[in-house]
């Protein structure tokens, strides 16, 4: 239909969008500037089918998860017309030239498109039961508002998931695409990753487990992932901050930087420190995960962090960030998003960062690159992703963990700024990666998948350890140079599907998993006399060189890990009951090699049956009790700094005993868990400096989680934890009952954002965060101990647009109040804590 111009001007014709549906309608506008707007006919629109009851009110509609992307205004409303059920219609004319800063998580439909157009300088309303159309609310200040688009049937209509396809999603059975929408607020997902079991929604599982988004990433300026997963109660650091390398501590038990998943697969990522910039998810689960995702290569059971990814978005993304950090550090990364093809099945998305410059820490700088490619194709059946990856970090004068003597009462915490390291000491890492995944669905309801990953990490540390001998903060730092190289291969095979037997619904998941590493880490070679200094006024010596030093890696261990899993999760009674049970057959073999003649100088070799099983009871259905049984198998490792280092221990059995409940307010999700794990436990004695598995540790706890927005505009993360770590059984019997080394009572973060009303500022957000850790024992008498300690951020994050493109600016202090402190205990380490930190930066989406 075309409308003439009521002025006689020239006749125009406009499209009428319907987001969403094959509507086809016209408009005109007028031709000159001042111009009265023209009238439009009214429009029958054809009722479109939905897998939602119509004529349903908004307000009486459940909330829908979302995830709809900054950029161009007119392609992110049919985005959102996908996943929320939407049907939309207003003047094309409207949106020419608008950018959206994009919405996350889970909204009622008008809600979400209310977010959709926050910024853009459009909203909507009704001009009828059920008629919605789009305003330009300065028109109607002028007294000139365009004529409302009228028609005789619309309705607003939300259904759970949206449609797949328009958002990216995988079906049930794959896990290729985009990840599980993000949560009311946006920080964390509305489910994760389930190792063999695929992805679930969180109050589905019957374990404890967060997916923190990339957008909270980008939020907090997090560099890393230690920033990130300091939002999680149940973590902390085992390594200092500013050292180069990431280790943690999961309800109280050590996890190392190689225990980190990509995209379920070990050993793909930086074995300590893997980048962040294209990383859309990173996902913790508390407990053993070796029936969902098998033995991770060092085979700790406090939890399993597993980085997804980041995927092509349906719609292009150009993203330019730019950054400082103190002292001088400059921060530039670009993210990239394309997808091509008439259907968009390939996907290119490309992320590169660089940071340079001077850290908070005296006489050091660091030197990180990164650059990561993803490609992904979706067809009907097929679904391929193929991931390369190269990353490199120069570290000068790098912290390292320090070592307390036996019987020496650990003295105040430095100053966190001074570096008790030498100037010309160093740490220099570079990781080449690959991973592909495949998927192919034999049926709407059977999905066969395959995977396979490679990474090459090397590594020269050029440096020393530092052993506080009295309660003056005295020490010694012996120097020495430590080349160190891993190749890492892994591969999985597996089907995944859905099957009905009577009144229940099978979920299942078969797989079989390999993990081969070659690991050289050949004896410090030492250089020069041991330095004696002081902790709080540290005094620099001459340069060292490791001119004539051998930087060889012969092999020094090995490790094959394989196994094969089968789980099943039954639903009864409309998914009430949800009862998953399974089994993973594994073995471990461990092997290890003389530097200097290549010969094979000891080798240990297990195998175990780890069965797991999981209830989930929804009485109503926001409400989620569950628990869980599942055993580990544990192969203990020594720190580096360890005589034994490359020593072969025999792996044996973890369990944890897990209950808890979860509740979904539709903005809020709470949760609670009470758990205890056993495992046997590992101590670095700092008289003889060797790594010793001599006992057996429990821990029990009980945890605190709040996620969401619980009213618009204010969000909330973080829980509490509390721990009761003992040693159960010890080589002196004196330490039998006393408490666990590195494990706090009492653990606390809590994060918080708060948008101003747009009266005052529109786009302008208040974030701060607290961090609590109660007292630690450093040695296993109880003898040795550092205080409890509390740390505040604070930030402020502004969004705008900036010739018509998504602006943010965002800055943040870490450690306000610049308190000194010791962070962690744990395996005969101390930690220090981050020092105060400013971090600024703007993001900009054209």
């Amino acid at each position: 239909m075309v409308v003439g111009d009521r002025r006689g001007g020239a006749r125009q014709a406009r499209h009428l969008t319907l987001a969403g549906a094959s509507l086809i309608a016209m408009t005109a506008v007028a031709g000159a500037q001042g111009a009265a707007p023209l009238a439009v006919d009214r429009i029958r629109l054809v009722p479109i089918t939905t897998d939602a009851p119509s004529g349903a009110g908004d307000t009486d509609m459940a909330r829908v998860p979302v995830a709809v992307p900054a950029g161009p205004l007119e392609p992110a409303l049919t985005v959102l017309a996908g996943q929320a059920g939407l049907k939309l219609a207003y003047r094309t004319a409207l949106t020419e030239g608008l950018t959206t800063r994009g919405v996350e998580g889970a909204f009622r439909p008008l809600d979400a498109l209310a977010e959709l157009l926050d910024g853009t300088g459009l909203t909507y309303r009704a001009a009828g039961p059920s008629t919605i159309t789009l305003v330009n609310p300065r028109y109607v200040q002028l007294g000139n508002e365009p004529a409302a688009v009228t028609l005789e049937e619309l309705a607003v209509e939300g259904r759970a998931g949206g449609t797949a396809r328009a958002a990216g999603l995988p079906p049930p059975t794959g896990t290729i695409g985009q990840p599980p929408v993000p949560y009311a607020g946006g920080q964390v997902a509305s489910g994760s990753r389930l190792g063999l079991l695929g992805n679930r929604n969180t109050f589905d599982q019957p374990f404890t487990a967060t997916s923190y988004t990339e957008k909270l990433i980008r939020d907090q300026q997090a560099r890393n992932v230690q920033d990130v997963v300091n939002n999680d109660p149940s973590i902390r650091t085992n390594v200092p901050a500013f050292s180069g390398i990431l280790g943690f501590f999961i309800r109280g038990f050590p996890v190392f930087a190689q225990d980190i998943a990509f995209n379920g697969l070990f050993g793909v990522a930086d074995a300590f420190n893997p980048a962040i910039e294209p990383i859309e998810r990173v996902e913790v689960l508390r407990g053993p995960s070796t029936l969902l995702s098998g033995v991770p290569p060092f085979g700790n059971i406090g939890g399993v962090i597993n980085l997804i990814p980041k995927r092509a978005l349906e719609e292009p993304l150009n993203r330019v960030t730019l950054g400082y950090a103190s002292d001088a550090q400059v921060y530039k990364a670009v993210d990239i998003s394309r997808r091509f093809g008439e259907a968009k099945e390939w996907g290119i998305r490309f992320n590169g960062a660089f940071n340079n410059g001077a850290t908070p820490i005296d006489n050091q700088s660091l030197h990180f690159g990164t650059a990561a490619l993803a490609l992904d194709y979706r067809g009907e059946r097929l679904r391929a992703a193929l991931d390369l990856g190269y990353q490199e970090l120069d570290f000068q004068s790098p912290l390292r963990n320090r070592n307390v003597a036996a019987g020496v009462r650990i003295p105040r915490a430095p100053d966190l700024t001074l570096n008790q390291h030498q100037p010309w000491e160093y740490r220099d890492s570079a990781n080449q990666q690959i991973a592909t995944r495949v998927e192919y669905d034999l049926t709407s309801d059977l999905t066969l998948y395959g995977a396979y990953g490679r990474s090459n990490f090397r590594q020269e540390y050029f440096g020393g350890v530092l052993t506080i001998f009295n309660a003056r903060g005295d020490y010694r730092d012996p120097i020495s140079y430590l080349p160190f190289h891993i190749v890492n291969r892994t591969a999985e095979a597996g089907l995944r599907g859905t099957v009905e037997t009577g009144p229940i619904r099978h979920s299942f998941g078969l797989a079989a998993v390999g993990f081969w590493q070659d690991l050289a880490q050949p004896p410090a070679q030492n250089v020069g006399p041991v330095i004696v200094s002081n902790l709080y006024d540290p005094v620099p010596v001459a340069p060292r060189s490791t001119v004539g030093l051998s930087n060889a890696t012969p092999r020094t261990s090995s490790r094959i890990n394989r196994s094969i899993a089968l789980a099943d999760t039954m639903s009864l009674f409309d998914e009430r009951v949800l009862l998953t049970v399974g089994g993973r057959w594994q073995s471990l073999d461990v092997n290890s090699y003389n530097p200097v003649t290549g010969f094979r100088s000891g080798a240990s070799e297990s195998g175990a049956f780890s069965p797991g099983i999981g209830l989930v009871v929804k009485p109503w259905e926001r409400l989620s009790l569950y628990a869980n049984y599942v055993e580990g198998l544990t192969s203990p490792a020594p720190p580096v700094n360890a005589l034994n280092a490359s020593a072969a221990f025999p792996a044996a059995v973890s369990r944890q005993t897990e209950v808890g409940a979860k509740y979904d307010f539709g903005t809020v999700g709470l949760g609670f868990a009470a758990f205890e794990i056993e495992q046997p436990f590992g101590f670095l004695d700092t008289a003889t400096q060797l790594f010793l598995v001599d006992g057996r540790q429990r821990n029990s706890g009980v945890e605190m989680t709040v996620f969401g927005e619980p009213v618009p505009g204010i969000r909330v993360l973080g829980g509490v934890s509390l721990l009761d770590g003992v040693q159960v059984r010890s080589q002196d019997p004196r330490n039998v009952g006393r408490v666990a080394v590195g494990v706090p009572e009492v653990q606390l973060n809590l994060y918080g954002e708060a948008d101003l009303p747009p009266s005052l500022l529109p786009g302008l957000s208040l974030t701060g965060r607290v961090i609590y850790t109660a007292a630690q024992y450093y040695d296993l008498a109880n003898s040795q101990k550092i205080p409890d300690w509390a740390t505040l951020d604070l930030g402020l994050r502004y969004a705008t647009l900036f010739r018509d493109r998504p602006l943010t600016l965002r800055a943040n202090v870490v450690n306000v109040t610049g308190n000194n402190y010791w962070a962690t205990t744990g395996r005969g380490i101390l930690a220090q804590g981050t020092p105060r930190t400013v971090l600024l930066s703007a993001s900009v989406d054209f």
